[in-house]
């Protein structure tokens, strides 16, 4: 038969342990932009191994600061999201407050209702790649400060990755291997970052004199990408630069099905680079970081927090072409571009159910 489990340790244990006041301790948590960062670092090393844990229900109480702060992305099995979320909450940790995780499942009235429920439990909101209209996005803002991830609307703290500079990367390395029909098979129309894409693709077509063809995917995903590769087929074109990675991946397997050789037959391109050292062949991707994104947009909203006041402010992440073996110079197309699968026997990797996958 066990006791009742013992009194958890207090404020004050940990502020004589420390050597400091209870009103130091306490700030250690709510507000460490006002101490010495050797002050919070002996504090929260005593608060550590007594087994301190700051009471968040008082502190909010008497604070008006509850000490969350939440993160909304349009779909957690995107492999772009996760790496973004890890270092999120990291830095959210490292400035004291929990991380609060929605996920929208790509609809704009789910993604509403999420900010809307969880306004009453955090200070502030991150919202990656938004669905929601413009309007709705700053009726949000007015209640809590909002920080946007891939969406830019003027006047609101926003992270912004630099597509532009590796569509444009993409576009110039098949141009140097002298492809001149090239597909872009986009994202969801809704979606500020298949906009900003696919404008920086017909740009740097143009510029090169490159035919450009637009393929819609709509929904991102590995299923996705295995139903344009049919319509790839019947298309002029010797390379493809895909919205994201997991449409890349998908293409690859639908062509593949099709009996086509990468990069021989078709040259392929991803985005993001959350799979691209995975696949086979390895894909050549543009690497957009969402890591250092996460990172940066707690940064800036516990910023926005401290101060208690809005700025517009815009970071933007750099993004870069990172080429592997799934491009090269183009050579003799297939004698037939069939839509349906060839009879024989398909690799093991094209035969794979698709897990489901997220889309952004």
């Amino acid at each position: 038969m066990t006791g009742l489990p013992k009194r958890l340790p207090t404020i004050s244990q940990v502020a004589q342990a420390a050597g400091v006041s209870r009103a130091t301790v306490s700030r250690t948590f709510s507000r460490p932009d006002l101490l010495k960062p050797e002050t919070i670092k002996r504090v929260h090393e005593v608060a550590e191994k007594i087994g301190y844990v700051p009471n968040q229900v008082a502190r909010a109480l008497s604070t008006g600061r509850a000490g969350n702060i939440a993160l909304v992305v349009p779909d957690i099995a995107n492999p772009f999201f996760p790496p973004l979320i890890r270092a999120a909450q990291a830095r959210a940790d490292h400035a004291g407050y929990a991380v609060f995780l929605g996920d929208s499942d790509e609809q704009p009235e789910r993604e509403d209702m999420l900010l809307t429920k969880m306004a009453a439990q955090v200070e502030g909101f991150i919202l990656a790649s938004p669905r929601l209209d413009e309007e709705r996005v700053r009726a949000h803002a007015a209640r809590r400060p909002l920080v946007l991830i891939n969406r830019d609307i003027e006047g609101l703290p926003r992270i912004l990755m630099d597509v532009s500079v590796g569509i444009a990367a993409a576009i110039e390395h098949l141009a140097s291997l002298n492809h001149r029909h090239i597909a872009y098979v986009s994202g969801p129309p809704a979606s500020w970052a298949n906009q900003q894409r696919q404008q920086a693709a017909v740009r740097t077509a143009e510029k090169l004199g490159i035919h450009l063809t637009t393929v819609p995917a709509y929904h991102p995903n590995h299923e996705a990408g295995r139903k344009a590769a049919g319509e790839l087929a019947q298309l002029p074109v010797t390379a493809t630069i895909a919205f994201d990675d997991l449409v890349a991946q998908g293409i690859m397997a639908g062509l593949a099905d099709l009996g086509w050789r990468i990069p021989q037959e078709m040259s392929i391109v991803g985005f993001d680079d959350v799979l691209a050292a995975t696949t086979y062949p390895p894909l050549t991707t543009v690497a957009a970081h969402s890591a250092d994104a996460g990172t940066q947009a707690v940064k800036l909203l516990t910023e926005v927090l401290s101060r208690g006041q809005i700025r517009d402010e815009c970071i933007i992440i750099p993004t870069e072409l990172i080429v592997r073996a799934t491009t090269d110079q183009p050579t003799k197309r297939p004698r037939t571009a069939s839509a349906e699968p060839r009879s024989e026997t398909r690799t093991e990797s094209s035969q794979q159910k698709p897990k489901r996958t997220g889309r952004r």
